[in-house]
């Protein structure tokens, strides 16, 4: 009788079983409104390192499909509106793919449209130049090439990337230019998200355009950066 009621008292005392939270996008505030989505988070806004992670909305809900480490920013993550061009940050907020380039082919299954880089392939970053924060093939006068990206001196980092579309639609100058999902190297980035080859192709040969994916950058901690408070979209017109 006594082994009896120890039990019971065990049995009554236990802890309950952690009740599972919803996925990670279920829980923001904004996804894009299409049925992919990735979500690229850091533990607190000074971070260089986080998770990405890759999402099928299916059957009304959020379905993980893969994931991968990531690096951010030399000096970690700042809200997207607040952003300074050259602060080496990555910024936070919902973004969508205008489109996805690389130095190597699109890997199989590729659906983005995708631009080859040559060597006259340039990323304009030049605060002065009507091309700001375009991709120029030949660069032009008004784009200083120390203030562009030459895209194939960047070797295998821009093997494969999508385009993030921060500040893109719109371009407000001095908040910054030429913000990708690529590749990563052995470093934090000066601003971009960068997975690991094997993830960039995957990533490339998942998303469809018809689905509307959207990148949410953020962090797993409160504040302006949270994952859960992503808030404006830009478009992704080109």
């Amino acid at each position: 009788m006594r082994l009896a009621l120890v039990l019971a008292s065990v049995l009554l005392l236990a802890p309950a079983a952690p009740v599972d939270r919803e996925p990670l996008p279920a829980r923001m505030a904004d996804t894009g409104g299409g049925t992919q989505l990735i979500t690229a988070e850091a533990p607190h806004a000074r971070s260089t390192t986080g998770t990405v992670t890759w999402w099928d909305r299916r059957g009304g809900r959020w379905v993980r499909v893969g994931s991968a480490q990531a690096r951010f920013g030399a000096n970690g993550l700042v809200e997207g509106a607040r952003r300074r061009q050259g602060t080496s940050t990555t910024p936070t907020g919902l973004y969508p793919f205008p489109y996805a380039f690389g130095i190597e082919t699109a890997p199989p299954g590729t659906a983005f449209p995708y631009r080859r880089v040559t060597r006259d392939s340039w990323w304009c970053q030049d605060n002065r130049s009507r091309a700001y924060n375009r991709w120029v093939e030949g660069l032009p006068a008004h784009c200083r090439a120390a203030e562009a990206e030459h895209l194939i001196s960047y070797g295998r980092r821009y093997a494969h990337a999508l385009v993030i579309g921060f500040n893109y639609e719109r371009p407000v100058r001095g908040r910054g230019a030429g913000i990708f999902l690529h590749v990563k190297g052995r470093g934090p980035t000066a601003g971009c998200v960068a997975v690991p080859a094997g993830a960039m192709r995957r990533i490339l040969a998942w998303a469809e355009p018809a689905r509307r994916p959207h990148i949410a950058i953020g962090t797993s901690g409160g504040g302006r950066t949270a994952i859960v408070r992503t808030g404006a979209r830009e478009s992704a017109a080109p």
